[in-house]
């Protein structure tokens, strides 16, 4: 995936990487930097690409922390690979993503003591993948179309922590609660906040209504359903997120890792992915489903007994 992102970033938007759904020659690229798109990967959009990288990221810290439970050679080639997509795919969301995910590990590293030595060991395995990564060339680019992307997007919103964090996740979960009674009580109909219908509405004070509403999923979920039916699947979502979270918590203490690290993706996923989009629902389901069979205890081997 990398070696595909790498090519697209590289290439023109009307290369046969880049090509659009049905060999759309404006390309599938989206808005990034200094003349460069944000790739899309094997996906239709860039938002698959982040949430590839961000599923992927979970499990190769687990590996990194337990690296004799996997082959060491795909080990490597997949922390060198994900290192430089951070880069590759422009994205701030998948950088936010790892960051969150190393800050899941570091916590369980307080709670086990003796995960410290191998946390250590990966951290330093990875400050040297940078290293050489970052004194290559052809990931100089990147690197530096990454940090105008960062920059100049940061200062749009406001700042990271105000805008980015504040306003774009926060902001838009509470400012979604506090306008819901401003809906009609049975929503505005399904699909009524979603990209193709804002584009192809005509009555002016509806668009107006719903323009910018379908990247905020809670806003999205309770303009369409309305305030009963959408508070009730934002609930559904607190709810479940909130049961598996404590859950992953608790498997901790058994040391077992790898729920809490699918946990540092999936809760984000649960809380607030977007379910109009397909591809970032089909991560959602993804995710909620390896979370909750992780919780799962290990299987017997066939043929030993099992004692009640």
């Amino acid at each position: 995936m990398t070696i595909l992102i790498a090519l697209q970033f590289y290439s023109p938007q009307s290369a046969l990487v880049n090509r659009g759904v049905g060999g759309d020659l404006a390309g599938a690229g989206f808005g990034g930097a200094l003349g460069y798109f944000r790739p899309p990967g094997t996906f239709s959009f860039t938002n698959g690409t982040t949430l590839f990288y961000q599923l992927a990221a979970t499990f190769i810290l687990f590996f990194l922390v337990h690296p004799t439970r996997v082959n060491r050679l795909a080990l490597v080639s997949a922390t060198i690979g994900l290192l430089a997509a951070i880069p590759l795919s422009i994205s701030r969301a998948l950088f936010f993503q790892v960051v969150v995910s190393v800050i899941f590990l570091l916590f369980a590293m307080t709670r086990n003591p003796k995960f410290i030595l191998r946390i250590l060991g990966a951290v330093v395995i990875s400050v040297l993948i940078i290293a050489v990564l970052s004194e290559l060339s052809f990931f100089q680019t990147s690197i530096e179309v990454f940090m105008a992307r960062f920059t100049e997007a940061n200062e749009q919103e406001g700042g990271l922590v105000d805008g980015v964090l504040g306003e774009r996740y926060l902001g838009w979960m509470a400012a979604a609660l506090f306008s819901s009674f401003d809906v009609p009580l049975l929503g505005n109909g399904l699909g009524i906040a979603t990209n193709v219908a804002v584009a192809v509405l005509t009555d002016p004070i509806m668009q107006a209504k719903v323009r910018g509403i379908p990247d905020e999923e809670w806003g999205r979920t309770i303009s369409e359903l309305g305030p009963i039916l959408g508070l009730l699947v934002i609930f559904l979502r607190l709810g479940l997120t909130f049961k598996i979270a404590l859950a992953c918590f608790r498997r901790l203490a058994v040391k077992d890792l790898l729920p809490w690290m699918l946990l540092s993706f999936g809760s984000l996923s649960l809380l607030q992915a977007q379910w109009a989009q397909p591809t970032s629902l089909g991560f959602c389901t993804l995710i909620g489903g390896l979370m909750i069979a992780s919780l799962s205890p290990p299987l017997p081997l066939k043929g030993a007994l099992i004692i009640e």
